[in-house]
């Protein structure tokens, strides 16, 4: 029998108060799973002959155990500038983040220090300067405040290096990029859907 439009929305409102009540503290525990995204180098010039470059990278992880998660990564740039090309940077691969334990590191109530990594395929493909494709590299920390028990905003500073074919053979740069992350408490949520 299909649950209907009642049963659905009872489910989607017991998993938001499920997500609301879910302890601050647990949200980096082992079986949980991450998923969200940064934005780094947003600009749109309204200068005549402006330029528009912009870079997502969302992701997804799960936490094998408590303050480590393993997952995965897209990263899409796209830099335009009027008479002088578009310019694209891609990449796909792994990454882990660990959270420092609040005893070792307190800034601020609702904060948490991590450190991210990750290695992939990539490539930065300017309209104008050289490319570099290849293997991808990238290491730095970072600062979540949680918003809510589930909800973090983030910044997140990066190196990144990517070394392999192309005009160059290596590139490099360094990113601070800003988004938010969603924790979502997986075995909670597996049972409240199972169980509306």
């Amino acid at each position: 029998m299909k649950p209907t439009l009642i049963q659905k929305t009872l489910s989607f409102l017991s998993l938001l108060l499920l997500l609301g009540v879910y302890s601050a503290s647990a949200q980096i525990q082992q079986g949980n799973v991450l998923v969200g995204g940064d934005i780094a180098d947003f600009e749109y010039n309204l200068n005549k002959g402006g330029n528009f470059q912009m870079e997502i990278d969302p992701k997804a992880a799960w936490f094998i155990q408590d303050n480590l998660a393993l997952g995965a990564y897209v990263n899409f740039g796209l830099a335009t500038a009027k008479e002088a090309g578009t310019g694209i940077d891609y990449g796909v691969g792994a990454l882990a983040r660990y959270y420092v334990s609040p005893k070792d590191f307190d800034v601020l109530k609702h904060t948490r220090l991590f450190f991210e990594g990750n290695v992939g395929i990539e490539g930065s493909n300017p309209a104008v300067g050289s490319n570099t494709n290849g293997l991808g590299l990238g290491v730095g920390p970072g600062l979540a405040y949680f918003v809510t028990p589930n909800i973090g905003l983030e910044g997140l500073l990066k190196y990144n290096g990517i070394v392999g074919f192309g005009s160059s053979a290596t590139t490099s740069k360094l990113s601070l990029q800003i988004g938010f992350q969603i924790y979502l408490p997986s075995k909670k949520i597996q049972s409240t859907i199972q169980n509306p």
